[in-house]
């Protein structure tokens, strides 16, 4: 009873989020938004580029599992990628896209399951990392105006995250005395102790093999890239006069860190909220179409998520199976 509750909750509690957000949007610019002409060849080319960022995001996936010498190929990346995306917008239970993909390959790699479940997590503190980095480059670059208080905190504490996440993937990767100091910590951290230990351990791996870890890097930083973008021309296929690149470049990835807490099916919510708000906090001057620009992505992901359906009738037997099993492995949780 206690699981329906919350299950339900995980979806009615984005969707009046994201009502509420429609509700404070001009009606009369919803209206001539929804009778206007779009520019559907820039809304193509912002799907093309998040269809190009979500399967650079497989692929990262795949390098880290070579990177621990696990047989692993593209096509696994892909499929299991697909179907992790799509349950997590699907998923009615505590099974998400994640834990999904954690299951399925240590079913994958009986005899290294603690490093393949460990590459998932890796594959997100990655993602995590590189949304800061790439927000704070923005930030320098651009330099947004500090005359709100507001911004200057915003921009600050992105910049103090960046340089805290690189110095903690420093101190893992480079030095092995440091590294092997940050295990012993990690494993005593109460609750999720062993869960640090496994994403220490395996990172360990990853300082002998420099070259993975730099094409891993490079392709996070294009993965985010390409998001930023994306979000751009979907703002300019509905807006009139949308905030600039640069402007993205921040507003993107903070929304996209945002929706990565894992409160809500996909970030469903908490991702349009970032959005609203920091339309209205980042560009010169501030817009209040953060909602409708962030709802067009989102329909630009659902459509990505429903090429998992066709690797989901594939093999839905396996599947219900492994979301069975996840639901009772507390090993994975």
């Amino acid at each position: 009873m206690k699981k329906s509750f919350i299950t339900i909750l995980k979806y009615v509690v984005p969707l009046v989020i994201i009502g509420w957000l429609l509700r404070s949007v001009d009606q009369e610019k919803l209206v001539r938004l929804w009778h206007e002409q779009q520019n559907w060849p820039m809304m193509l080319g912002g799907f093309l580029l998040a269809f190009a960022a979500v399967c650079l995001s497989f692929y990262r996936w795949h390098l880290l599992v070579r990177g621990l010498g696990l047989p692993f190929r593209v096509a696994d990346a892909f499929r299991l990628g697909f179907l992790g995306y799509l349950l997590t917008f699907v998923s009615g239970g505590s099974v998400g896209g994640d834990l999904f993909k954690a299951v399925f390959i240590a079913h994958e790699q009986p005899g290294r399951r603690t490093e393949a479940v460990a590459t998932v997590l890796i594959d997100r503190v990655v993602g995590l990392v590189s949304l800061l980095v790439i927000t704070s480059v923005a930030i320098v670059m651009a330099r947004p105006s500090y005359e709100s208080p507001v911004v200057a905190a915003i921009c600050n504490l992105t910049l103090l995250a960046t340089v805290i996440g690189l110095t903690a993937m420093f101190l893992v990767l480079v030095p092995r005395h440091t590294s092997e100091l940050m295990l012993k910590i990690a494993i005593r951290v109460p609750k999720v102790g062993v869960t640090l230990g496994r994403l220490v351990a395996a990172l360990q791996v990853y300082r002998r093999r420099p070259g993975v870890v730099a094409l891993v890097l490079a392709l996070s930083l294009g993965v985010q890239g390409l998001l930023a973008i994306s979000l751009f021309m979907a703002a300019e296929s509905v807006l009139d006069d949308a905030p600039s690149l640069a402007s993205h470049f921040i507003i993107v990835p903070l929304s996209m860190v945002a929706g990565a807490l894992p409160f809500t099916p996909a970030g469903l919510g908490t991702f349009e909220l970032a959005m609203d708000q920091l339309y209205l906090l980042i560009p010169e001057p501030p817009r209040s179409d953060g909602i409708l620009v962030a709802l067009v992505y989102r329909l630009i992901t659902i459509v990505i998520a429903i090429i998992g359906v066709g690797y989901y009738w594939a093999s839905r037997r396996e599947v219900r199976e492994l979301l069975d099993e996840a639901e009772h492995d507390p090993s994975l949780s």
